[in-house]
């Protein structure tokens, strides 16, 4: 079975996030970057199921040279090796083509990605990969079991969980429950070192989005304090100076 493995190269979470450039790029200075957590967990079920039947587990990532450590990260955790494709990711859409355009002579029998990434949260390269590659995808998996080319599948939705099959090749998107994050150990870290990693330029495809700029949060307002027996001033609160009601 062949596999490959989407993962994203995002800032740890108790990073404090800065901007420069008049608001309008990230601050990475000084920033710990790590490898998406919800790719992590793809990457481990990826592995369980080639310890299991047989074959090999790509992962590739669209990204600059600072995404190198993620990705050697990855091939230490035991992925067979490794593509980068040379861009920066500028939005969901982008990264999706240039994984498609890659991955579509490639011959994948299945493609993982996290659910979303914990930067920006879009929660998009699963369904826009799979459209652009004309094959199935299952967002959210909980469990995920491959016989005789069919993958069986558990999600979350209302009131229950739904189980779910599909013929492969397919692109699906992982939650926590589909696997155990691997620590890379010793030995792993050193065979990363002379596993394959190839970096591939991006595609010619015509960027959708500009970041015009980023905003914190507004800070922290104080906390009024109202008696569990004045709802009266509470009603008034929330209508005149909250404006909820």
């Amino acid at each position: 079975m062949k596999i490959l493995v989407c993962i994203s190269n995002v800032p740890d979470t108790t990073t404090k996030i800065t901007f420069t450039d008049n608001n309008t790029k990230f601050n990475t200075a000084g920033v710990q970057f790590i490898i998406n957590p919800y790719d992590e967990l793809a990457l481990a079920r990826a592995l369980e199921l080639t310890e299991k039947q047989g074959g090999t587990v790509t992962v590739v990532n669209v990204g600059l040279a600072d995404s190198d450590p993620s990705i050697r990260k990855a091939l230490a955790i035991g992925a067979t090796d490794a593509i980068r494709i040379n861009a920066e990711p500028i939005d969901a859409y982008f990264v999706a083509e240039q994984i498609a355009s890659y991955a579509k002579n490639e011959n994948f029998d299945l493609i993982l990605t996290g659910r979303e990434s914990i930067d920006y949260n879009s929660g998009q390269v699963c369904g826009l990969l799979a459209e652009m590659l004309g094959i199935p995808s299952v967002n959210a998996i909980n469990s995920l079991e491959i016989e005789n080319g069919i993958a069986t599948m558990m999600r979350d939705i209302d009131g229950g969980r739904e189980k779910l099959s599909a013929k492969l090749p397919l692109v699906a998107s992982a939650l926590q429950e589909l696997a155990e994050a691997r620590i890379p150990n010793m030995r792993g870290i050193m065979s990363a070192r002379t596993k394959p990693l190839t970096i591939v330029e991006a595609a010619g495809i015509e960027k959708n989005s500009a970041t015009i700029g980023f905003e914190l949060p507004a800070a922290k307002g104080s906390c009024k304090m109202i008696a569990p027996e004045n709802a009266e001033q509470l009603i008034e609160l929330l209508h005149n100076e909250a404006k909820v009601i």
